[in-house]
């Protein structure tokens, strides 16, 4: 029964956003993705021959693994792992958390988010265009919202694992991490830009480039 409510749940919040979808509206009943094509247009051309897998997946239904350098683990169920989100303008994902797991600070270019506590307890925020920090803690049952393209953060702050499902209002909302997108990004940010941005040497800045800090 909770599985169930946790399902109608995140289908209810998902077609919610959809009201008010980032993605340009369809203009037919499906349009499933073809990922092979090499047509490149803003989204994916329509395959012509579909089943009932295009609709489908199982992705979110087992915990992912945590045991990274920010012990935590994002698993998308977006266009491009369930093609027949294409034109529909909606996506979810799954977020698991070890003890003191954190999902570093990040925007969504594309999407608003709204994540709902399956298991544990996370401390949530998101830092406004004005600097100003909006954050709570969450747990089992509750759910936080995490506007269009702000800067946000999931911290277990718990002694056991957590577990959320996150909706989106994009087939594909866009993920920047912070961190890696300054430190890792290729060909690199010079060293002057992020020593004078962040005031810091340029022994830092290569200290920290030389971390993986694309490892998620």
């Amino acid at each position: 029964m909770a599985a169930v409510k946790i399902l109608l749940f995140a289908v209810a919040v998902a077609v919610a956003l959809r009201t008010s979808a980032a993605d340009p509206d369809s203009l037919q009943d499906v349009c499933v993705a073809d990922l092979t094509s090499a047509v490149k247009i803003n989204g994916f051309p329509c395959k012509s021959n579909i089943s009932e897998l295009d609709f489908f997946s199982d992705i979110l239904s087992k915990p992912g693994a945590t045991n990274n350098t920010f012990g935590s683990l994002v698993t998308g169920a977006n266009v491009q792992k369930v093609p027949g989100l294409n034109t529909l303008g909606v996506s979810l994902s799954r977020i698991d958390y070890a003890p003191g797991g954190i999902n570093p600070p990040h925007t969504h270019p594309r999407a608003t988010e709204v994540v709902f506590v399956l298991e544990g307890e996370l401390v949530v925020g998101f830092i406004t265009t004005a600097n100003v920090l909006i954050t709570k803690s969450i747990k089992k049952g509750d759910m936080f919202i995490f506007p269009k393209g702000l800067v946000h953060f999931q911290k277990n702050n718990g002694k056991w694992p957590a577990a959320v499902i996150a909706a989106f209002n994009s087939q594909l909302p866009g993920t920047q991490s912070i961190g890696a997108t300054l430190f890792g990004a290729s060909p690199p940010v010079p060293d002057n830009v992020l020593t004078k941005a962040f005031q810091i040497g340029t022994k830092e800045v290569q200290k920290i480039k030389s971390r993986n800090l694309l490892t998620v």
